[in-house]
């Protein structure tokens, strides 16, 4: 997730500069093939192509809005991910051997909700096992990747072991979805403690509630992650952006080339395409990237620019749940690279 309020104009300039050049040369090989190879039926009314702009600009506007609504999804589910955490160890806390010290009740607390925190990493791994970043990716993309790597802290054993004795660790690692079986583990501590009289039913219910809302926050994670945004939907509305870009220097022609027989003789051939290639440059860009945002922001978990930070939230939770524990040797906020927080 981008941090920064506002973009740093050189970021903003490196992919302007590709959009924009996209349009300009385009716009001059139409206008030289118009001009000097006197092609003169590629002139065309603005008017149907400003109409297809029209079209366009609203489709794509869809699609972001679409699009967004998938991110701010992912981030409300981690909202609750966060929420029902805290909760989680505030139940342990209460419920589990209240006002007892003895250090096997210290230890079965500490373990509840050392649980809690690997099951949201390795939550939070799970969703980032896998990324489309992995098949093509773009050179900025794979270079930003690569620098971010230690920071993206994607190493199971470093970030699940801590949390777990070592026979579940590796019990627990060979399951096809480790983190549904962690929650289940959790379950079946709980009926340990009510069988052992440790804890009464009407708790255990209202434990087993958010272990419910563990698993159903889970769900929706997965529906996301595994349902990948609309082809068809996606697709369109990129090859609508190219279809009118690549039409665009046609309709300027008829803006543009009309006003060539009012110039000098010389310069007749000359002047109009700077104008022409501004406009044409100016426009590609816009339209690019506004289809290019919807494409940052479709999926939430696949270490994007754009991601839920996820890394920061599970080390936000930590930093809770082990200061309930009155842990004072806790790992540090996690902090943003380059303007983003993962």
């Amino acid at each position: 997730m981008i941090v920064r309020r506002r973009l740093p104009f050189r970021r903003i300039a490196y992919f302007a500069t590709y959009l924009a050049s996209i349009g300009g040369i385009w716009s001059a090989v139409v206008y030289v093939l118009y001009t000097y190879a006197g092609l003169k039926f590629l002139r065309i009314p603005f008017l149907p192509i400003a109409t297809i702009g029209t079209a366009v600009a609203f489709y794509v506007g869809f699609k972001n809005n679409a699009a967004y609504e998938r991110f701010w999804e992912g981030r409300k589910i981690w909202g609750g991910i966060v929420n029902s955490s805290r909760t989680w160890a505030n139940f342990v806390m209460s419920y589990i051997h209240p006002g007892s010290d003895e250090p096997a009740s210290a230890e079965k607390r500490k373990e509840l909700i050392y649980r809690q925190l690997a099951w949201i990493n390795a939550l939070r791994l799970q969703l980032r096992r896998t990324s489309r970043f992995f098949d093509k990716p773009a050179r900025a993309t794979k270079k930003r990747l690569d620098n971010h790597a230690e920071h993206m802290r994607n190493d199971w054993d470093k970030e699940i072991a801590p949390f777990l004795d070592e026979d579940e660790f590796k019990e627990l690692s060979a399951m096809a979805n480790t983190a549904t079986h962690l929650l289940t583990k959790q379950g079946t501590e709980l009926a340990e403690l009510v069988r052992n009289e440790k804890l009464d039913l009407f708790h255990q219910i209202a434990m087993m509630e958010i272990i419910e809302e563990l698993y159903t926050l889970q769900g929706k994670c997965e529906r996301i992650k595994n349902t990948p945004f609309p082809r068809l939907y996606g697709e369109y509305s990129r090859w609508f952006t190219r279809i009118f870009v690549l039409l665009i220097p046609f309709g300027l022609l008829d803006v543009f080339a009309s006003h060539a027989a009012k110039l000098a003789p010389g310069l007749e051939t000359f002047l109009p395409i700077l104008p022409m290639i501004l406009s044409s440059a100016l426009i590609s860009w816009v339209f690019f990237s506004m289809e290019s945002i919807g494409d940052a922001s479709e999926d939430p978990f696949e270490r994007s620019m754009n991601d839920v930070p996820m890394n920061a939230l599970c080390r936000t939770i930590e930093i809770d749940l082990r200061q309930m524990l009155g842990e004072t040797d806790l790992p540090e906020k996690e902090q943003p690279i380059d303007d983003l927080l993962y």
